[in-house]
């Protein structure tokens, strides 16, 4: 009777592997011993090859006419990779930043039962065939794979309203998850029921926490401009004065091209901002000199980015401008925590308190609702130092 060798995938020494596994006869250890590249391990207790196709040639050569091959694990484990690698591939070609083949077997899609790495597939291309942006399309994966991670071995078209409702609570009272981080989780789950699957809207039932009503962050005009004086080089001082002068994202920033600045017209065009909406800013005249002093030193593509990164043709990166921020920050003396969007709230409270009409400062933002544009009112002190506090009219000793 013949034996029986098993070949089964094993990640060893941080490399793929195929693990030999058998009953040994002397017979049958004397062929393995000769098998070109082959290696003991001694913590597995098994011999083993490097994971490529010339190694598995070699070892069904060597072996199948003394022993039965059983590959099945090893073509259950190709499978699965090529499932991953395809749901990675489809994150990494819409921006979403995902490698496709880095760490696959340490990462959580890899731990993932089949059923939901293809559920995940369908999930990240339904979100590309709905159009959502790079980061929305990263943010729902990764909420939706804190779900499909739980489950293990359950698939996730098998859970009920009742199962979710659980698992919400779970997340607020276990994980601790803030009110924002479980809004986001929400949304991409209810995004794979309703939309992926089509289900019936039953997410009504499932209540959604309060939001806290934090007001933003700003900045006093004078510790903009203490920000602003602190930093010498021109580029990174071009691109934080944009930022406050026109209360731009940093994504906006950083995504700007040349032509985009028109002098004539004395506008800034803003193309595919967040909600994938165009709008025009004004170009203010103090950020026209200075962007002009820029154009000079650094002369920019005229067809390409405004502010290149380090590779030409490549936009700068947010993370550097938000490192350059604190940077300022820091020099400055300024404590107040926050990134770029911390300029974006100072400009639309100092045009409040400078009497700008509300709409036209929604309109500035590019906010879809009034009621985003709103809260700013509650950071501007223009009504508040009109207020006379009781304790100024006490007579103290």
């Amino acid at each position: 009777m013949q034996a029986i060798v098993s070949l089964c995938p094993l990640f060893y020494k941080g490399q793929e592997s195929i693990a030999i596994q058998c009953i040994l006869s002397r017979e049958l250890e004397t062929i393995i011993r000769q098998i070109k590249g082959i290696k003991w391990s001694q913590s597995h207790r098994c011999w083993y090859l490097p994971f490529t196709p010339t190694a598995q040639k070699l070892v069904k050569e060597s072996l199948e006419e003394i022993a039965v091959l059983d590959d099945t694990m090893l073509i259950q484990y190709c499978k699965k990779k090529e499932q991953v690698i395809k749901t990675r591939l489809a994150s990494f070609s819409s921006g979403a930043g995902i490698k496709p083949n880095r760490n696959i077997t340490r990462s959580a899609d890899w731990k993932l039962c089949s059923e939901n790495i293809a559920a995940l597939q369908r999930f990240i291309e339904q979100l590309k065939l709905k159009a959502y942006s790079a980061s929305t399309l990263k943010t729902y994966r990764n909420e939706f794979l804190q779900l499909l991670q739980l489950l293990k071995n359950k698939p996730v078209d098998t859970l009920t309203t009742d199962d979710l409702r659980r698992y919400f609570v779970y997340c607020f009272e276990k994980l601790h998850l803030s009110e924002n981080t479980l809004h986001s989780r929400i949304n991409a789950i209810k995004f794979y029921f309703e939309q992926v699957l089509g289900r019936e809207r039953f997410f009504w039932e499932i209540p959604r926490p309060k939001k806290p009503g934090t007001l933003p962050k700003i900045l006093s005009q004078a510790e903009v401009a203490a920000l602003l004086n602190s930093v010498k080089n021109i580029k990174h001082k071009a691109m934080l004065m944009l930022a406050y002068s026109g209360g731009l994202r940093v994504s906006e920033v950083v995504s700007l091209k040349t032509i985009d600045i028109d002098s004539d017209r004395m506008i800034i065009f803003l193309q595919r901002s967040k909600g994938k909406k165009d709008r025009i800013i004004p170009l203010s005249p103090v950020l026209l000199v200075m962007l002009r002093e820029y154009a000079k030193e650094y002369k920019p593509d005229k067809k390409g980015y405004l502010f290149e990164g380090r590779h030409k043709g490549s936009p700068y990166c947010s993370r550097s401008l938000q490192e350059v921020l604190q940077e300022a920050k820091r020099k400055a003396g300024v404590l107040k925590p926050g990134s770029i969007h911390l300029l974006r709230h100072s400009f639309a409270t100092h045009l409040i308190e400078r009497g700008t009409d509300i709409t036209m400062i929604q309109k500035l933002l590019g906010h879809n609702s009034i009621k985003t544009t709103l809260r700013y009112l509650h950071t501007s002190n223009k009504n508040i130092l009109k207020i006379v506090s009781p304790l100024d009219d006490l007579k103290l000793l």
